[in-house]
């Protein structure tokens, strides 16, 4: 008995050793948000990086016991910017999917928010029902979409001959949505609601109902690191960890989205 309480011991030992030897080699992350995504991260008016991600990147850091630096990065270039070393992570609602892990890795995923069509009050698109992809829903629609999202990816392997119009940012295609450019958006549920919130959207709405199939839309957002940083992986995981337990997460969830429940897992 003895022995095997030594041998536990020094188990336990080597694993805090291992622990703290990993979070010295980690006293700094940067950690990249693309800021047009509101209310998941954007800027404010001094031209400060706000938002839910960016509040869960510091409180992330903090648990973990990091220094964090957060800086902007558009969204087109930023697994590039990941894999040239400009930054240590992404926390900009990157949706965990099969391709992007053949180039990066995720930690568990720390949002999950379902797609929604948006457009004029009264409009009523189905395009995924029952499990269903419904191909003639949009037949005479121009959409516009975030490209490099799986929103666009979803779009163009399911609706090849309908107008897709791509923008560099949500912010973009919602612009044109106003404009009459196009006739819906497609995007995550919870940055759509926080715009029809707004004076800009009003008189548009959810036009269809809300939808998530894995195929295209993966296994919610996750934090994305460079596939050789394991370490940093196990930090930061261990922290959400922490912060889902200790209620943290539970507080930034409803300041930001007090009907909609982030991480129902």
């Amino acid at each position: 008995m003895k022995n095997w309480i030594k041998v536990a011991s020094a188990t336990a030992i080597a694993i805090a050793l291992s622990a703290s030897a990993a979070n010295a080699a980690w006293e700094k992350v940067v950690v990249a948000t693309e800021g047009a995504y509101p209310p998941f991260n954007m800027v404010d008016e001094n031209g400060k990086l706000i938002g839910f991600d960016v509040d869960f990147a510091n409180k992330l850091c903090e648990t973990a016991k990091i220094e964090c630096e957060i800086v902007a990065q558009d969204w087109d270039g930023m697994i590039p910017g990941l894999l040239a070393k400009k930054y240590d992570a992404i926390i900009a609602q990157m949706s965990i999917t099969e391709e992007r892990k053949r180039s990066i890795d995720f930690t568990n995923y720390y949002s999950s928010t379902p797609a929604v069509f948006v457009g004029k009050d009264g409009m009523k698109i189905e395009a995924y029902k029952d499990g269903e992809v419904m191909e003639d829903a949009l037949d005479g629609l121009v959409i516009g979409v975030q490209r490099s999202t799986t929103h666009a990816n979803f779009l163009e392997d399911n609706f090849p001959s309908i107008e897709i119009r791509m923008y560099g940012s949500q912010d973009e295609a919602l612009l044109d949505l106003t404009a009459g450019r196009v006739d819906a958006t497609l995007a995550d549920s919870g940055t759509l609601e926080d715009w029809l919130k707004s004076d800009a959207g009003k008189g548009y709405g959810f036009v269809s109902n809300q939808f998530a199939p894995r195929e295209w839309f993966g296994d919610g957002a996750g934090i994305g690191i460079r596939q050789e940083d394991q370490d940093l992986k196990e930090i930061l995981n261990k922290a959400m960890d922490e912060m889902l337990a200790n209620g943290s997460y539970a507080e930034l969830n409803k300041k930001y989205f007090p009907a909609i429940n982030l991480h129902p897992n």
